[in-house]
């Protein structure tokens, strides 16, 4: 009895290891979009008052794991037993990220009304809703990005036994979710921790004063950074999904570097779907 008790240790022991190693080999598979869903995660994040920031960051982290909730049980369903799904679904979430990405250039360079005059004459409950509206853009921006990174690293345990693609995927899974949004929230919050050091240094200035107004200084800079890395991420993101998937595209654009061949092609789509919703928009309109 004893000797199958231990038996069953060491099966469960021979199994951890080998989801360990996976795991290594997934989450190196997926760090481009990982990076790619930390700059568009700060990028969602970012724009609200400093005491409203950690709650909307939270309501976008949990909105996060119920993502990876929904999908990881139907990508093992559709691996098994529909595996010619995943890559159209792959596809019109493509679709959606350029147009996101497409969207902020448009906004960037077509002359609007200023956002954070809008902002600040909306009233409590306008406010609420405006940041109802931005917590869901960021969910579903997370749930295609999501889609991307899960897809990825069971394609990397495909060979593997079934409890190994659950163990492997779903550590990856959570690990991206934690470790995406701790940066965010660190990021966000990083002038908060630079008026606490220049608070504790007092008038005695020297180097912790010093890096405290840095941190300060540098929040607004690192927050339109990664709004630009992030727009680009999107783009990119969804330019590789075509590029990758359609043979022709890639023949086609086969003379460029893949970066600019994903982030061109992603432009290209988000443009034509960015145009075709502003025409369904005025035939609505009339």
């Amino acid at each position: 009895m004893s000797v199958g008790f231990f038996a069953v240790f060491d099966d469960i022991a021979i199994l951890l290891d080998d989801a360990a190693t996976m795991s290594q080999v997934a989450a190196k598979k997926t760090a481009g979009v990982l990076g790619d869903d930390l700059a568009v995660g700060a990028q969602k994040a970012s724009g609200f008052s400093a005491s409203r920031e950690l709650p909307v960051l939270w309501a976008i982290t949990k909105g996060s794991l119920r993502n990876k909730l929904i999908i990881l049980p139907i990508a093992f369903l559709l691996s098994a037993f529909a595996a010619w799904s995943i890559v159209p679904v792959l596809m019109l979430g493509g679709l959606y990220l350029a147009f996101e990405g497409a969207e902020k250039i448009y906004e960037y360079f077509v002359p609007h009304t200023n956002k954070k005059e809008v902002l600040g004459s909306l009233s409590e409950e306008e406010f609420i809703e405006y940041e109802k509206k931005k917590v869901k853009s960021a969910i579903l921006t997370d749930f295609i990005l999501s889609i991307e990174i899960i897809i990825i690293a069971l394609g990397t345990v495909l060979e593997q036994s079934f409890p190994i693609q659950v163990i492997v995927v779903s550590l990856i899974a959570v690990l991206a979710t934690i470790g995406v949004y701790g940066l965010v929230a660190l990021l966000v919050r990083m002038d908060d921790m630079g008026f606490k050091l220049i608070e504790i240094a007092g008038d005695k200035g020297g180097l912790l004063k010093s890096f405290g107004k840095l941190l300060v200084a540098a929040l607004p800079k690192v927050i339109k950074l990664l709004t630009v890395v992030g727009t680009l991420a999107m783009l990119m993101v969804a330019g590789g999904i075509y590029l990758h998937n359609v043979h022709q595209i890639h023949d086609l654009l086969h003379f460029l570097p893949s970066l600019v061949a994903e982030l061109f092609l992603g432009l290209l789509l988000g443009m034509l779907v960015l145009s075709l919703e502003k025409i369904v928009m005025k035939i609505r309109g009339k």
